[in-house]
């Protein structure tokens, strides 16, 4: 089964002034795209891959019987594919509040001022390119750490709940080095919280 961009939910400029359109439309139609490209000439090596669920497929990905050089490709597409997706899902020009995660968030990081204010320490010093992300991990709790790269929370066997691209891709044009400008307006159109 071939893998392929999800359809977005809104126009590109959605979200402006907080995420401008150019930069939606290369993120979506440039970066994403070429995970996907890139993911599906590995799988299509890889025939009994290409029927699992690509989660499943990150969490196995250490176990699996293929060369390096592929590990690596599904790793780095397969991750950005996932994480992408994850992500163009989770915003919204409308507000979808999930009350049962901000009482579960309220309950493991005090408070949502407190896990914003985590989350947004974590994108502002992470180094380089990669994720800031609300999971739950393996023993069924929330946890917020940061991934470099595009590498998925699925490779631990932990569930994505919340992610921040934090790569220069996802907000240069706008904000070109300034980082915590993105992080603040992006706040904005993350659905699921207030």
């Amino acid at each position: 089964m071939k893998q392929s961009l999800p359809v977005l939910p809104y126009a590109f400029d959605a979200f402006e002034p907080y995420i401008d359109a150019r930069t939606m439309e290369v993120h979506y139609t440039k970066h994403h795209q070429t995970y996907v490209d890139k993911l599906n000439a590995v799988l299509d090596k890889h025939h009994d891959l290409a029927a699992m669920p690509l989660e499943e497929i990150m969490m196995k990905l250490s176990k699996l019987h293929l060369s390096d050089a592929d590990k690596t490709a599904i790793r780095n597409h397969g991750g950005g594919h996932l994480n992408h997706s994850l992500f163009w899902h989770i915003m919204s020009p409308q507000k979808d509040r999930d009350e049962s995660l901000i009482t579960e968030i309220k309950g493991t990081f005090g408070s949502l001022d407190e896990f914003t204010q985590l989350f947004t320490d974590k994108a502002a010093t992470l180094f380089g390119s990669g994720w800031v992300w609300l999971v739950r991990n393996d023993k069924k709790k929330l946890e917020v750490y940061t991934l470099p790269n595009q590498d998925s929370p699925y490779l631990t066997d932990h569930t994505p709940i919340i992610g921040l691209d934090v790569w220069e891709h996802a907000y240069y044009l706008k904000y070109q080095n300034r980082r915590a400008e993105y992080v603040a307006a992006w706040w904005n159109v993350l659905k699921l919280l207030p």
